[in-house]
């Protein structure tokens, strides 16, 4: 991590500027960010982000073999197929934990990935306000590919928008407004125009979808696709009450359902490379290793860690049922890099790509970046501590 930048940064930082920030954060949007954003952003050397880029662009490799398709046609479940499916996922993110190699030199290693959008509109405003609240060098920059935050928006646009008109593109979500992600919602609606809508605001009318806004019933090109299906999974009646979107329609997925089952943790035995822990297929083990306790057994179908076990026992794997729906993974230890006050602290970093239509390739844009002191990344793991939660990384241009 940049010392050159974090030094003057902590030093500088107070708990009354940080309360500042937040309110700066919060204010104009519809309620409070319904997730913890951290005291402080992330500052990568120029090593560690060109290491972050090489091991994406690999990855990337992988997503763009031909037999790709053939390769991940098994990830999605026959449940939640949906038709018309487009020829690329038009989002991507790569999560990578940093982590120290054996030689002791600071490295990225994958962690999980998603052909799923997160929140691109979001880091834009959390990156300006931490400038606007921080002293933040002018060298430094969120963004990849020589963007900046016009180009970086015109590119958003591109690939959400396409040659459509904004309010026939819509952000849907199962309960949108309900959602802890909503202020990314709304935050890309400023941005770009889209509008954000429910599963249960979508009509349908022969093969074509309708939402009804200030009494004005609007024809839907394309759906900037926020759903999914796990959280509507408990209810088996689900689409005896709202369109059933499976069904072949006259839109445009942005990106297509099936793509978050493609890019997933089902991809991970297919990559190799030194920032590539080691996966398997549960049922392709022939011997079950020796030292289980540096690895994790993930469940392919899950999101958000649940399910996951971390100290795995030989009894953990023999009592699965389904070997063939997980994952056993090396384990991947976080190095305790980014300097809070009080010590130090993991990071995740999630590398996040846009690929619109005519596009031969994605292009990685944006990132993400999450601070912990508990077990796993995430909410639920990191109660009660300070310096971590949801952030953004900062880089030389």
């Amino acid at each position: 991590m940049n010392s050159s930048q974090r030094q003057p940064y902590n030093a500088n930082f107070t708990q009354e500027r940080y309360e500042k920030f937040l309110k700066d954060l919060d204010a104009g949007l519809r309620g409070s960010i319904a997730f913890r954003v951290a005291e402080t952003p992330v500052f990568l050397t120029d090593d560690f982000r060109d290491k972050l880029i090489a091991a994406g662009n690999a990855i990337v490799d992988t997503i763009l073999q031909p037999n790709f398709k053939e390769l991940t046609e098994r990830s999605i479940p026959e449940k939640w197929r949906v038709a018309n499916e487009n020829d690329h996922p038009h989002f991507i993110a790569l999560d990578f934990g940093v982590c120290k190699d054996e030689a002791g030199n600071i490295i990225p290693k994958l962690i999980e990935l998603q052909g799923f959008p997160s929140l691109y509109g979001f880091q834009v405003t959390l990156a300006d306000k931490y400038r606007d609240n921080f002293e933040i060098a002018d060298d430094q920059t969120v963004f990849f590919s020589g963007l900046d935050k016009h180009s970086y928006i015109n590119l958003l646009k591109k690939t959400i928008i396409g040659d459509q008109h904004p309010e026939e593109v819509v952000l849907m979500d199962v309960n949108a407004p309900e959602q802890k992600t909503s202020v990314d919602f709304y935050l890309t609606q400023k941005l770009i125009g889209t509008p954000v809508v429910s599963l249960a605001d979508l009509e349908r009318d022969g093969d074509q979808l309708f939402y009804r806004a200030n009494d004005k019933k609007t024809l839907i090109k394309r759906i900037y696709n926020r759903l999914i299906f796990d959280e509507i999974a408990a209810d088996p009646h689900i689409f005896d009450k709202v369109v059933d979107i499976r069904q072949p329609l006259d839109i445009e997925w942005i990106t297509h359902p099936n793509w978050f089952y493609r890019v997933s943790k089902f991809t991970m035995p297919f990559l190799k490379g030194d920032y590539i822990p080691k996966t398997q297929f549960l049922n392709q083990i022939n011997e079950i290793p020796a030292d289980l306790e540096n690895y994790v057994l993930k469940p392919l179908f899950s999101f958000a860690g649940q399910g996951v076990i971390i100290d795995v026992s030989q009894n953990d794997i023999r009592n699965i049922k389904d070997p063939e729906n997980w994952v056993l993974q090396q384990k991947v230890n976080y190095e305790p890099v980014v300097q809070a006050p009080d010590g130090g602290v993991k990071v995740e970093v999630r590398l996040l790509y846009l690929w619109p239509n005519g596009d031969k390739k994605p292009t990685l844009a944006i990132n993400l970046a999450r601070l912990s002191r508990g077990k796993m990344i995430g909410v639920r793991y990191n109660k009660d501590f300070d310096w971590v939660g949801g952030t953004v990384a900062f880089m030389g241009r």
